[in-house]
């Protein structure tokens, strides 16, 4: 039974979203730790976020949605991180799929109101794949008449259990052009759409990352939004790049801000020394680098166009936070001493949750690439 306290849809401007977050987040942290003990993906804080409007919080108001800005929304991803680390995850997951359209209504005048106004009125909860797909993709289509039968296995899908519409891509093996990936959305309820349940990971248990199984699933021509050359970069990618990695970020930081407070409860129950201040001094040291190469990234993308240029930015900050925050988690372990070890005081939990922020792309071996590629002049056509 979802509890009474969730405020009701509200479709207009106006709403604190962030106190709504951290409403939200104080109710979701005891089913955070159920997950994480049993493998159960977070589905009543998914519920929750669906009966509380934040599931169309990004839609703009004149869709139907509650147009909350996008640096709301990194907040609230912040803030639910350091309640529920999967909660916030998987919804990060969504909520970047909601915004790359939403800022091409805005900018392009593209024609995806439809989506966003399903998403506001059905409360439709959308599913990516794009991270273990990424400029290569994978899968297979087929064509036939009408369209194509889809084949694929989509790995790390966060979220798979709640979602309505999976927004994915295939290689389309095309006899004049050669190998082109197709972009589609396909409904969670199609024909052929199965979820394997694979998901027993080290950490961030509950985001129920199973795999999508695809199996000759028709898509009609109309529904194949773009095609593009694989694995080389295209515009679609560049506005993922800065859309969604500081949005997936976030969630992270807001982690990383769990694992500080913990420790130093942890840490004040013992007897404190000069040592253990210096430690708790380079924390904070790790953890203020966090935050500011996330505002770097979350400033860039509020204020720049899609391309190479901005995409290098958002992915040295990704870097650079995602370095921050895995230092925080060990000078966490090490502040709290041998009790960081006991899974019961919760700072284990964060400390496997955290490692997540090391998966998501440009993983720092190419992020390095991209950024000296750039810096010579060389052709960054591909990854």
């Amino acid at each position: 039974m979802l509890e009474q306290q969730t405020a009701p849809i509200v479709q207009q401007g106006g709403i604190d979203w962030l106190s709504l977050a951290e409403s939200l987040g104080n109710q979701f942290a005891a089913r955070e730790v159920e997950a994480d003990e049993s493998d159960l993906f977070v589905a009543d804080n998914i519920a929750r976020l669906k009966a509380s409007g934040l599931v169309a919080a990004g839609v703009p108001t004149e869709l139907g949605g509650g147009g909350a800005s996008y640096t709301d929304l990194c907040a609230v991803l912040r803030i639910l991180g350091r309640y529920s680390s999967s909660t916030a995850l998987a919804f990060s997951m969504h909520t970047h799929q909601v915004m790359v359209p939403t800022w091409r209504w805005h900018h392009q005048n593209a024609p995806v109101d439809g989506l966003l106004k399903r998403v506001a009125t059905e409360q439709l909860v959308l599913l990516s794949s794009g991270g273990s797909d990424w400029l290569q993709s994978n899968g297979t289509a087929i064509k036939v008449e009408g369209g194509f039968l889809i084949t694929a296995r989509k790995i790390f899908a966060s979220g798979a259990p709640a979602a309505n519409l999976l927004m994915t891509s295939a290689v389309y093996e095309d006899p004049e052009i050669g190998s082109t990936v197709l972009h589609f959305a396909v409904p969670m309820n199609s024909q052929g759409v199965s979820i394997e349940p694979t998901w027993q990971a080290m950490g961030m248990r509950g985001t129920g990352s199973h795999d999508v199984v695809l199996s000759n699933v028709f898509v009609p021509d109309a529904a194949i939004v773009l095609r593009r050359a694989q694995g080389k970069w295209h515009f679609i990618f560049h506005l993922i790049s800065m859309v969604a990695i500081p949005l997936i970020y976030s969630v992270y930081v807001g982690v990383a801000e769990a694992v500080r407070d913990r420790a130093i409860q942890l840490a004040m129950k013992r007897h404190t020394d000069e040592h253990l201040c210096y430690m708790v001094g380079g924390l904070d040291n790790e953890l203020t680098a966090a935050k500011l190469a996330l505002e770097h990234m979350i400033s860039t993308a509020v204020v720049s166009q899609p391309g190479f240029e901005t995409t290098n930015q958002i992915m040295t900050g990704r870097t650079l936070v995602a370095k921050a925050v895995l230092n925080v988690a060990d000078l966490a372990m090490e502040i709290a001493g041998g009790s960081a070890f006991y899974r019961k005081l919760g700072l284990e939990k964060l400390f496997r949750d955290i490692q997540g922020v090391r998966y998501h792309p440009l993983r720092e071996e190419a992020q390095r690439k991209l950024s000296g590629q750039l810096a010579f002049g060389w052709d960054t056509s591909c990854l």
